[in-house]
């Protein structure tokens, strides 16, 4: 056991011991489904009398507990088998470590972007090449080594690039019901990909479990610091066997006020719109059918870190930064799927709850990069490429659970997804000359490249003693890709490669005492090479230009093992969970170079680390909370640290809310360590700061109320970053947010 486990084991053991003893719930089964009552709305519960001794009063309303809080827990998800978990569990029944944002949590955020909505999640570190593109770390994780659900749909694809993307703000808050969060592989669920984790986000829908009713509802948010609207607006309702939720937004921002006094950063600001419906019918007394429909579109929007001036000086390379300004217009996400999901009416022996999804999803993405000469003066282009690709996949996933009484629990299903790549590049020389005409040129990912994948998984969960709870699971994965490139100087080449595995994984937990678990397990991780990974031809990585080479194609994929063991605390006044975790990549795809060239090569690497998160109840309103996240990573082939680990980093708050959750109030500093364990590939990343990316702490505060007779109106504010703190996420192209004051309303009828 590492010291930093030791010391967060006994601070959490002292915690307890100096606590008065509470009546413990029985942990034997689920809770019932939370039925969450409408925003403004009163929760039903038990008020304690003031007369009470603080042993008997009800902590349970404004802070859920880890054995009430579900994964799978979403009332359109009958049995959880869309939820990351496949099954509905507790935070404190399933074995790794999970953790729910919803739709209370995202409303006291004040989300108007996937940053804030993730941001300070125990063990997630976000990213941002640019404003308004986030890349979320797990494990020290991003990009295709992350998996990015969308209600159980694949949002990788095999363009996704390597290392940070920006394809995780393509969701619009404003949809999302809760986010959940699973930190440690999940292939075995969900295949190829979920190598550091998984993130699932369930979006909104009407409410079958609330009535007839209708409601409208209407959402506005505004920012100081990039003099930011965010406005969204909501209709939903449901009659007799059938429910409507649909809903808009349109977010604007303008250049971003950095912390320090330093000014405003260019090419941060941007424009986007989103919408959705979810159309819900039941179908006889135990299935459901659910069609639904979202588009995401921003534009004009920048690669921050390709614009110059930068504020803290030249670039690591001696250059003043990198003249090679980068617009992505338009960046969107579409997707379309229908859904029959239920339960058995009658014991056939197979399944007890089913689910079958049939989804279309389209990325399109438009590239503008204009490009200089050598002399940082000049002010015209030299030469202008203008790019698009668009990636239609088609997907098929099926689900069952059986439950087998004392034996357990049985889930299984397979899934399909079938991707079709099209893509055109044109360059113009000297663009801003008359009569400057476009000649094609190599796209980013061949025209008519192919990508298809299947898998199917068997996964069982159950009681082996009165103490001993295990979790365990097998998967097979099959992937086929086929395109012609242009391969450097062999010219065109076509080719077909397929990838398949069996993957295993195995959880335990153990009941210390009815609110001590103690749970561990050994996960197998896997992710095939994409059609980015073998032919993409961008214009530059690090400042290296990258083209494709037929030796790339010899490329295998990546295969990770994940130890892990932790506890789980979960009593009326004290909840945590603590882990610490161990992932040997057998297998990484990295990229290795001689003089200018480089190429793929399989590589072996190791990852360590520990994640905490707390919470003490100081009394029904009042709660202190933390959570701490430690990662290192390392190299074996080339001897130096893994590339763009996170820094040490945590939060510790007070919060308080009243038991209606109508009002709230919250301060929180957010601390981070300085990291300077730099690649040798980061050293000539403009994103990362000479010499090590400085530490930092930020004091954060919300607050938040409802007003009106029928509380059908909300106001609430947010100050972030209150003493204007300078400071850079590792990695990132835009700088932090100096003070920035959020001001926000909310309408509800």
């Amino acid at each position: 056991m590492s010291r930093r486990l030791f010391g967060a084991l006994c601070v959490m053991v002292l915690l307890c011991a100096t606590l008065p003893g509470q009546d413990a719930e029985p942990q034997g089964t689920l809770p019932p489904v939370e039925v969450r009552p409408p925003a403004g709305a009163n929760a039903s519960g038990n008020v304690s009398d003031e007369t009470e001794s603080l042993g008997d009063l009800d902590f349970s309303d404004a802070f859920p507990s880890l054995s009430d809080q579900l994964i799978g827990g979403a009332s359109l998800d009958p049995g959880g088998l869309n939820s990351i978990l496949r099954s509905e569990q507790s935070l404190f029944e399933m074995p790794q470590l999970g953790t729910i944002v919803d739709r209370n949590a995202l409303d006291e955020r004040m989300s108007n972007n996937m940053f804030r909505a993730l941001q300070n999640e125990v063990g997630v570190t976000l990213q941002q090449t640019g404003n308004g593109q986030v890349s979320p770390f797990i494990r020290g994780l991003t990009g295709q080594q992350v998996l990015i659900l969308v209600d159980g749909v694949r949002l990788n694809n095999s363009v996704l690039r390597a290392g940070p993307n920006q394809y995780a703000s393509t969701i619009d808050p404003g949809m999302i019901e809760r986010i959940e969060v699973v930190r440690g592989a999940q292939s075995v669920l969900w295949g190829s990909d979920a190598l550091g984790g998984a993130i699932n986000i369930v979006t909104r829908g009407a409410d079958p479990l609330h009535g007839d009713y209708s409601r409208v509802s209407f959402q506005q948010f505004l920012g100081s610091a990039d003099a930011s609207s965010y406005s969204r607006g909501n209709v939903e309702g449901w009659v007799g066997g059938t429910g409507v939720f649909a809903g808009g937004s349109y977010l604007n921002t303008n250049d971003l006020d950095i912390g320090g006094g330093l000014g405003r950063q260019p090419a941060t600001g941007y424009g986007q719109h989103a919408g959705d419906i979810k159309f819900s019918r039941m179908v006889g007394d135990t299935a459901m059918l659910t069609v639904a429909l979202q588009h995401f579109e921003q534009n004009d929007l920048a690669r921050s870190d390709r614009f110059l001036p930068f504020v803290l000086g030249p670039a690591p390379n001696g250059s003043s930064g990198t003249q090679r300004p980068t617009f992505f217009d338009p960046q969107q996400r579409d997707l379309a799927y229908i859904r029959l999901q239920g339960v058995a009416d009658i014991d056939n022996g197979l399944y007890d709850t089913y689910s079958a999804t049939v989804s279309y999803s389209r990325t399109k993405e438009g590239t503008t990069v204009d490009r200089y000469s050598s002399n940082a003066s000049a002010a015209v282009p030299t030469r202008r490429e203008i790019g698009e690709f668009t990636d239609d996949m088609i997907g098929v996933n099926l689900a069952a659970s059986k439950d087998l009484d004392d034996l357990g629990r049985l889930t299984y299903g397979s899934d399909y997804f079938y991707e079709d790549i099209d893509s055109r590049r044109v360059r113009i020389n000297s663009p801003t000359s008359p009569g400057a005409m476009p000649t094609p040129t190599d796209p980013q990912y061949p025209d008519d490249a192919i990508a298809d994948r299947f898998g199917a998984f068997l996964n069982w969960d159950g009681q082996l003693t009165d103490r001993w709870s295990a979790n365990a699971g097998i998967r097979y994965e099959n992937l086929n890709l086929s395109a012609t490139p242009n391969f450097d100087t062999v010219g065109l080449v076509h080719f077909d490669r397929t990838y398949q595995d069996w993957i295993g994984s195995i959880g335990l937990g153990y009941e210390l005492t009815e609110e001590l678990r103690m749970v561990g397990g050994v996960y197998e991780g896997f992710r095939a090479p994409t059609i980015d990974d073998l032919t993409a031809n961008k214009t530059a990585i690090q400042n290296v230009q990258t083209v494709p080479r037929l030796g790339d194609l010899n490329i295998q994929p990546e295969h990770t093992r994940t130890y892990e063991v932790g506890f789980k605390y979960d009593s009326d006044r004290v909840r945590f969970q603590v882990y610490e975790w161990w992932t040997d990549f057998r297998s990484v795809i990295g990229r290795e170079f001689i003089g200018t060239d480089q190429f793929l090569a399989n590589q072996e690497a190791y990852l360590n680390g520990t994640e905490a998160y707390g919470e003490y109840l100081l009394d029904p309103y009042w709660s202190l909370y933390g959570n701490f996240t430690y990662t290192y990573g390392q190299n074996r082939d080339t001897d130096e640290p893994f590339s763009r680990i996170p820094p040490t980093q945590g939060i510790v708050g007070l919060r308080w809310r009243d038991k209606s959750l109508a009002s709230y109030f919250d301060i929180y500093t957010w601390l981070v360590r300085r990291q300077d364990r730099y690649a040798s590939a980061n050293l000539g990343d403009v994103r990362f700061i000479p010499a090590g990316t400085p530490g930092y702490a930020t004091l954060n505060l919300r607050a938040g109320t409802a007003l009106g007779q029928c509380q059908q109106h909300r106001v609430s504010l947010s100050l972030e970053n209150i003493t204007d703190k300078y400071y850079r996420v590792l990695g990132s192209g835009v700088d932090g947010a100096g003070f920035n004051a959020i001001v926000g309303y909310e309408f509800v009828h």
